[in-house]
């Protein structure tokens, strides 16, 4: 009886889970209940308490709070522009799932995957209401809310087994609460070169899901449980502090760099260099730079009369861009009358570099870097050289990735820590300026002052409210926390006048306070200034 009665348990459950989904199936979708009533509707001023607080969440945000603000021509130029949009949209969805689909084709006895229907509806998204943030960061930060109650159409077909199967999404329903960043402004059209999208709220998400004709987003326990699970999953994803970053103008288009690390140089040694001197000599030294900066080139000593000269100079470089940057390294023939002849040039791309690992490279030197040209055949000599990249502490995760193993991880994280007593690179952005009034004329340009270097941005012509956004970099050996730099705004004549230059106001900042903190972003008042403000921003930076 104790097998039979096994057997019979078995069927019986095999049975019985058909038939209660075939009857959940009727009383759920198929039945439709007859007491049904219509709601009633009534205004505001007379509904009590507990059903305003119902209602609250369906007033728009403008109405609700005074920090946003009505865009009704916003939602008129989506309404009106929406049956373009969806066709684009939809468009790009096609070509961009066409490669996923085809990825499953021939695999799991799937023959085919296509769209039989896709279209977002007539319906597009409302905004609420949208906030704008004003920081002193050079970005434009706003806080729209947006609602979609749209009746798209998603249909997806597969054939698997020679059958096929349809997936079909329609009335999806989405309320979001994003942050969206355009950063950081440039002067290059559309004037910002990436945008940054987080959620600040949990999102609400709503849609029906239908397998072969039957909408099995019907079962209660299935809906809510859908319901909350995608909702979790991209507020995990995107919930602020975590965001979704777009791309919009690449590094040429005049977005501004900040640094992320130091490339350490040690020019070691030439070997069979060219003879360029009448004697059968040549007197060389190396030039090198970085690709992407308008900084002078740094050089090495120069070597008399050696074809094989021994160097082991050693040379820092700020790096902005590992990815794209290339080491440029030149050698030249010192001359004492007549122009420097070149010996010959190599570059060495940064992303072949590991961070905190010292690489020796032997480089064949070139006329130049055109591969087809048949002078580069000719033999020129080598250079050696040995590199060392070291990205700053809080780029180190960006960086980490290419690193293997756990144990290594670690002694490069400890050997970061160490480096940083050598010191680090003081950076200084000079923003902007406002209500500057010189006594003879107003075009504006500010001087840095800092430990005997002097720098100073381009001159802003006619102009009360200057806008530099220039940045300075000063490389130091230790934390300059007993440091001070000196900031001052000046006037250059234009034309011919008695008074050539004159002050508009400075400022002296104690660097303390940028060590501690690693960075400051503020304005500050122009001593000598009648209500002249400057704003600065100040970044130490260690590796």
């Amino acid at each position: 009886m104790g097998l039979v009665g096994t057997l019979l348990g078995i069927i019986g459950f095999g049975f019985g889970i058909p038939i209660g989904l075939l009857v959940g199936y009727f009383f759920f979708i198929i039945y439709n209940p007859e007491d049904v009533k219509e709601p009633i509707i009534r205004p505001l001023n007379e509904l009590d308490s507990e059903s305003l607080y119902k209602v609250l969440p369906e007033i728009p945000a403008w109405l609700k709070n005074p920090d946003y603000d009505r865009v009704d021509w916003m939602n008129r130029f989506l309404f009106d522009l929406w049956p373009y949009l969806n066709k684009a949209i939809c468009n790009t969805i096609r070509s961009s799932t066409r490669e996923i689909f085809d990825q499953y084709i021939g695999k799991y006895c799937i023959e085919s995957i296509e769209f039989d229907n896709l279209t977002l509806g007539s319906f597009p998204p409302i905004i609420h209401g949208v906030k704008v943030i004003e920081i002193q960061e050079n970005e434009l930060l706003i806080e729209p809310r947006v609602r979609w109650a749209g009746n798209c159409n998603v249909s997806v077909a597969l054939k698997l087994f020679s059958f096929k199967f349809t997936v079909q999404l329609l009335d999806l329903q989405i309320f979001l609460a994003p942050r969206v960043t355009l950063k950081p402004l440039v002067p290059s059209f559309p004037c910002f070169s990436s945008i940054t999208v987080s959620l600040v709220e949990k999102p609400f998400v709503d849609f029906g899901l239908k397998l072969l004709g039957v909408d099995i987003m019907a079962i209660p326990v299935l809906y809510r449980f859908a319901q909350d699970k995608i909702a979790s999953e991209i507020s995990n994803l995107y919930h602020w502090p975590n965001d979704l970053e777009i791309k919009i103008l690449d590094n040429a288009s005049g977005a501004t760099k900040k640094p992320v690390g130091i490339l350490h140089v040690k020019v070691v040694r030439a070997l069979n260099l060219l003879k360029m001197d009448i004697l059968g000599k040549s007197d060389p030294y190396v030039k090198l730079s970085l690709s992407g900066e308008r900084l002078p080139s740094k050089k090495t000593s120069v070597k008399m009369s050696n074809l094989n000269p021994e160097w082991n100079e050693n040379f820092k470089l700020i790096v902005k861009d590992p990815q794209t940057q290339v080491l440029q390294l030149r050698l030249y023939d010192w001359e004492k009358v007549k122009a420097h002849d070149k010996l010959g040039m190599q570059v060495v791309p940064l992303n072949s570099l590991t961070p905190y690992e010292m690489k020796e490279f032997t480089l064949d030197l070139l006329k130049n870097m055109n591969p087809n040209d048949p002078h580069n055949k000719k033999n020129r000599g080598k250079v050696v050289v040995e590199l060392t990249f070291e990205p700053f502490r809080e780029e180190f995760d960006k960086f980490s990735g290419i690193l293997d193993g756990e144990g290594k991880l670690k002694s490069l994280g400890s050997a970061s820590s160490q480096s940083s007593s050598r010191g680090g690179l003081l950076s200084v952005t000079i923003e902007s300026a406002e209500d500057v009034e010189g006594k003879h004329h107003n075009n504006p340009y500010a001087v840095v002052l800092f430990k005997g270097e002097r720098k100073k941005t381009k001159v802003i012509k006619k102009s009360r409210d200057p806008r530099w956004n220039e940045g300075f970099q000063f490389m130091l050996e230790e934390p300059p926390v007993n440091e001070v730099i000196h900031i001052e705004v000046m006037s250059k004549r234009r034309r011919f006048s008695w008074h050539a230059k004159e002050s508009l106001g400075h400022v002296e900042l104690n660097l303390a306070d940028v060590v501690n903190n690693g960075r400051i972003n503020d304005r500050f008042n122009l001593i000598n200034s009648k209500n002249g403000v400057i704003h600065i921003e100040l970044r130490w930076s260690t590796v």
